[in-house]
């Protein structure tokens, strides 16, 4: 359970080098004793949650037993060193939950109602599988040409991981306002109804009004459809308009989650290799029933399609009859000079289907996206959502649309701008300082560079090489197609690094390269 807004919580968090030491009772009024209390440095929360997770998950584990007598509140904070109200605070919540009870001057007791550990019947090391699982499950779905990056990269002093947030430039304090606001009363019909296949209004409101004009892009409200993410829409998008017929164009290189999506359809793939101006027009294949592009920010490569051959590209599918998908990831971000409006935003014919997100802007476990498109396409597209997740959760929409619209979105992603292009300086100036090459031109801003390694070295071994020296990158071969070997790039991303650490970061990579 979270707990937003409480002053009196002792927030304080445990430093990773500090070592607990827990005196050990023997004090016969307590059955449960100081050993079973340890206090985790990595947990992620207060103190006063952690001390509730740590009682909560001893009932269920069927470590502490019902009637048993918990040691006192001034006892119990001596023992981890923590203030006595941060443990009172704590033992109230269990008490309201019904983990504990409390009986006057005698102090605390596990609940003899407490929530009852799981039944085992058997034990792990007995149970013997009747199915013959390797072969009962198709694995369709488990390869996937995802980035190799270490789970635990941010315990790495360099990580230039893409698409991370830097928790120094989220706006906390107002998303906890709007998530409580979310909370309240008078959305309690919103937070906990079931909708079935419709959106929050308010949040669309906002994407049609504020968020869809600034790409120069009109829309009514029933040609939007809110994702779980632009992962999810790009999924929605191939599952609506491809099948083992049609024909699918990519870029090449491109994201990697979109080349697994397609793979899941049957469709047969075409992949256009991109070149300084992003994706050509005249390059495609002429039996293609849809287009995938990122043509504002050209993932990975970071290039711009030049209003040119936008308009080209919109002449051969007014003129062939394909639809164009196009995703507009970190728009946002395009702190260098102007944005270029949106692909969908010339479109007169209606052939663009634009994918959104929230995920650059806010942060990427938000797993919020929106699909704008024609009316049929967002009418199936939304029955097909009801079948597999009806709706994203009504709480998240509510507080993504009071953050939106009181104005926090605008002045954090102005923030993030600054800190942004600060780091992009720093690391341009490192680069070049030592040697190192960037791969291609044109942007407008992001966070990202796309890079190119000296002849002979292959990036999927130097990424290896760098976790050595504390430096995590993204190699580039995940964004090629599978036949298409190559390990020759890799991306430097800033949105996760310090700017202060940018430059000894890049000075390991290229004296590794070398």
């Amino acid at each position: 359970m979270l707990f937003f807004g409480q002053e009196v919580l002792d927030n304080r968090r445990i430093d990773d080098s500090l070592s607990v030491q827990l005196i050990s009772t023997m004090d016969p009024d307590v059955a449960i004793k100081s050993e079973q209390f340890h206090l985790d440095p990595k947990f992620e929360g207060t103190l006063q949650q952690q001390i509730q997770h740590l009682v909560s998950q001893g009932v269920l584990s069927g470590r502490f037993l019902p009637g048993e007598r918990m040691p006192s509140s001034r006892k119990l904070a001596e023992w981890l060193g923590v203030s006595r109200i941060t443990v009172t605070l704590a033992y109230a919540e269990l008490v309201a939950n019904d983990y504990l009870t409390s009986r006057g001057r005698s102090g605390y007791f596990v609940s003899e109602s407490a929530p009852p550990p799981p039944m085992l019947n058997q034990s792990e090391g007995d149970r013997q599988d009747a199915v013959a699982w390797d072969e009962m499950v198709s694995s369709r779905y488990s390869y996937r040409s995802s980035l190799v990056r270490p789970s635990d990269w941010r315990d790495y002093p360099y990580p230039f991981i893409y698409g991370q947030p830097d928790a120094r430039l989220f706006d906390h304090d107002n998303w906890r306002r709007c998530a409580l606001e979310a909370l309240g009363r008078k959305n309690f019909e919103s937070m906990t109804a079931d909708p079935y296949e419709q959106d929050d209004p308010k949040l669309i409101e906002y994407i049609v009004r504020n968020i869809l004009p600034r790409r120069g892009i009109s829309a009514q409200q029933d040609e939007i459809l809110v994702t779980m993410g632009a992962q999810n829409a790009l999924w929605l998008c191939a599952q609506v308009l491809l099948n083992k017929d049609r024909v699918a164009a990519i870029e090449n290189p491109c994201y990697p989650g979109l080349r697994d999506i397609l793979d899941q359809t049957g469709c047969q793939i075409a992949e256009v290799r991109v070149d300084d101006d992003g994706l050509p027009p005249d390059e495609l294949p002429g039996n293609c029933q849809v287009v995938f592009t990122t043509a504002s920010h050209q993932c990975p490569t970071n290039t711009t399609m030049p209003i040119e051959r936008r308009r080209a590209l919109l002449n051969r599918s007014v003129e062939e009859g394909f639809v164009i998908v196009e995703d507009d990831y970190e728009f946002e971000m395009a702190f260098q000079k102007a944005p270029t409006p949106a692909l969908k935003s010339l479109d007169r014919a209606g052939s663009v289907i634009y994918v959104g997100s929230f995920s650059k802007s806010l942060f990427p476990g938000l797993r919020l996206g929106y699909i704008v498109a024609a009316k049929p396409l967002i009418q199936e597209a939304r029955s097909l959502r009801a079948l597999v997740l009806r709706h994203p959760p009504g709480h998240i929409q509510r507080t993504t649309a009071y953050f939106l619209s009181l104005g926090y979105h605008d002045a954090m992603v102005n923030r993030m701008g600054q800190a942004y292009r600060r780091r992009r300086s720093v690391m341009d100036k490192a680069i070049r300082d030592h040697g190192l090459q960037i791969a291609s031109g044109g942007s407008h801003g992001g966070s990202s560079f796309w890079m190119r390694a000296p002849e002979g070295v292959n990036t999927s071994e130097l990424a290896l090489k760098l976790r050595k020296s504390g430096v995590v990158i993204d190699q580039g071969r995940a964004f090629f197609g599978r036949e298409d070997d190559n390990h020759q790039f890799y991306r430097l991303a800033y949105s996760s690094i310090p700017s202060a650490r940018i430059p000894e970061g890049i000075q390991r990579i290229a004296d590794v390269i070398r």
